[in-house]
């Protein structure tokens, strides 16, 4: 009788404490380490490896990566590549896996993981978009072959672990990928948030502090950027996933391959040249973000002018219109709301310096979208247009134009 006692005492205390007595606290902190290796694992070997191939893994964390994700997700590398690959190829049409522009964004956020499984199954899409994946030995008789019973001894461990407890544990490592993956940067990072590129896309940041899902934040960044293995571009963001990259780099385990480009300015020289030519469409989507910027601080100071003025009604009328110039002006026309056009007309009527920056914003993407134009043709537009801005007697047209004759590769 005492040993049968005895047995299920040690039941319970086990079921009560596991193998590896914790605390309540112990236990938030181990989840969410377990959950942040998850992220880690994910956006470094799935996303910035495999996918965009950004850089190099040593075998060392790639087979900790590998061997982890199936642990806790039960995800098949090629089809994860594969899925993302074609998200990229078709991105906010119909063939789009998880587009919340296609499909809803109710239904990416809370069906997302859904969406995913339903692609796994597409035979082409696995042919057509998940090449140069893993296809070793392990890959194909225990990770492709038995993708669920690793979750399932992720279960096991930890139960074993931290008794009973160890259950709510692996039930939010199940849930955190297609809640932060599937549901928050398939959805939300293509429908809230800012945006530091007019990517084609209408993919946004959703914060600047790229932590909590790995970096992936910055969604805008990367659909600006794909093959970058650092997403964050500006001083006040942060990459947590790029911090860990540098790291792996610094003691041999990781190669970066590519990283957001960035304008080098040298000496001002008396006319574009090919070198300009080359430095303005390696940067397109920064010298374009400049302007933007420059555009919104213009528009800043006719709001300050108008605010200054006397307060009659067809000043409220301007007011309001600017106000809206303030917030859509500096967007590419596609991305633009109707609604919203008569008003960014009315402004661009009323205000010619306005009018002329839009005109020369344009004339200033026609020279890397036109086709079929010889290099030195485009030279000869560059230069065109850098005369024309400095002749316009726009102090915005006239620095933006020597910041282009200074730029170099």
């Amino acid at each position: 009788m005492e040993t049968v006692v005895g047995v299920r005492d040690a039941l319970v205390n086990w079921l009560s404490d596991g193998l590896v007595a914790t605390t309540w606290w112990q236990i938030i902190v181990i989840t969410l380490v377990f959950t942040h290796i998850t992220i880690a694992s994910v956006t470094i070997f799935l996303h910035r490896a495999q996918a965009h191939r950004s850089l190099d893994l040593h075998a060392i964390p790639s087979h900790f990566f590998r061997f982890w994700l199936w642990l806790t997700t039960g995800m098949v590398t090629k089809e994860w590549v594969a899925i993302h690959r074609k998200h990229h190829a078709k991105c906010e049409t119909v063939e789009d896996p998880h587009s919340p522009v296609a499909h809803g964004i109710e239904t990416v956020f809370w069906k997302g993981s859904e969406l995913y499984r339903a692609e796994a199954k597409n035979q082409q899409t696995l042919a057509k978009y998940g090449h140069n994946t893993p296809d070793d030995w392990i890959e194909r008789n225990l990770y492709t072959r038995f993708s669920w019973q690793g979750v399932a001894l992720m279960l096991i461990i930890d139960v074993a672990l931290f008794g009973a407890i160890g259950a709510t544990i692996w039930a939010v490592q199940m849930l955190w990928i297609p809640i932060t993956a599937a549901g928050i940067i398939n959805g939300i990072g293509h429908y809230w948030g800012y945006r530091n590129f007019e990517a084609a896309d209408a993919s946004t940041n959703i914060s600047p502090w790229g932590i909590i899902i790995g970096g992936e934040e910055l969604h805008n960044n990367h659909h600006t950027y794909p093959t970058s293995a650092k997403l964050s571009v500006k001083p006040y963001e942060f990459d947590i996933g790029w911090m860990y990259i540098r790291v792996l780099e610094t003691v041999g385990l990781a190669k970066v391959r590519k990283t957001p480009p960035q304008l080098q300015l040298g000496d001002l020289k008396q006319q574009a040249d090919g070198k300009s030519l080359e430095a303005l469409i390696a940067n397109r989507y920064e010298v374009m973000a400049v302007y933007a910027a420059e555009m919104r601080r213009a528009v800043t100071a006719e709001l300050d002018k108008l605010k200054a003025s006397p307060g009659a009604q067809q000043a409220a009328t301007r007011l309001a219109n600017l106000k809206a110039a303030h917030r859509w002006l500096h967007r590419d026309a596609e991305k633009i709301p109707q609604a919203v056009r008569p008003q960014l007309d009315s402004v661009l009527g009323d205000n010619p310096k306005l009018a002329k920056l839009i005109a020369m914003r344009e004339e200033l993407r026609a020279l890397w979208t036109q086709k079929h134009v010889s290099a030195e043709q485009a030279v000869a537009d560059l230069r065109a247009w850098c005369r024309k801005a400095e002749e316009s007697g726009i102090s915005t047209l006239q620095e933006f134009s020597l910041k282009l004759r200074s730029a170099r590769a």
